[in-house]
């Protein structure tokens, strides 16, 4: 069943990560708390809050990073979003909203986790949530032209040094 194996994945990924910093270390052991309390936790049903997954798309030379600009935060976004029954584990959840997302195919995704964010959101339950994300880095193939899709407002590489002021995303790994 999907549910349970973006669950077992969701929770091998948090198990296998080893944080650098305090807070992410704190926020490794939160959800894991919460995940052994919520066997549905990795799917958008789970109204107190769901597991989520994003791409930080770098450029082939990973000189660039592909953002999105979020319509409903307002604010430059990595790629991603939730989970669905049809994926098999937390990564392919990421590799699929980041190919959506971006209209890239052929992305790279590295297995382990790259980092995690926790973000209160009211999303498509229309009821205030929390959104537990898992962050994986991809890399486009040499040439990737990314094409926006209805979920974002803007879609555009930027340099890996240069983010927009309004940018929320992990970059210092």
């Amino acid at each position: 069943m999907s549910a349970e194996s973006l669950h077992a994945s969701a929770t091998k990924l948090l198990e296998s990560w080893c944080p650098a910093t305090r807070p992410d270390q704190s926020l490794r052991e939160a959800m894991l708390a919460f995940l052994g309390s919520a066997p549905g936790g990795c799917l958008r049903g789970h109204a107190p809050g769901h597991i989520t997954a994003s791409t930080i798309v770098f450029s082939h030379d990973r000189s660039e990073v592909l953002l999105t600009l979020h319509p409903r935060v307002g604010r430059w976004l990595q790629l991603g979003g939730h989970c669905e029954e049809g994926d098999e584990t937390v990564a392919d959840a990421a590799l699929r909203e980041a190919t959506e997302e971006s209209g890239i195919e052929g992305i790279y995704l590295e297995p382990e986790l790259y980092g995690a964010q926790a973000h209160p959101i009211t999303c498509s339950l229309g009821v205030p949530t929390r959104h537990l994300d898992l962050l994986f880095l991809g890399v486009a193939p040499a040439g990737a032209v990314p094409v926006r899709s209805a979920e974002s407002t803007d879609l555009r590489w930027w340099p890996v040094g240069a983010l927009p002021d309004n940018a929320d995303v992990l970059l210092d790994r």
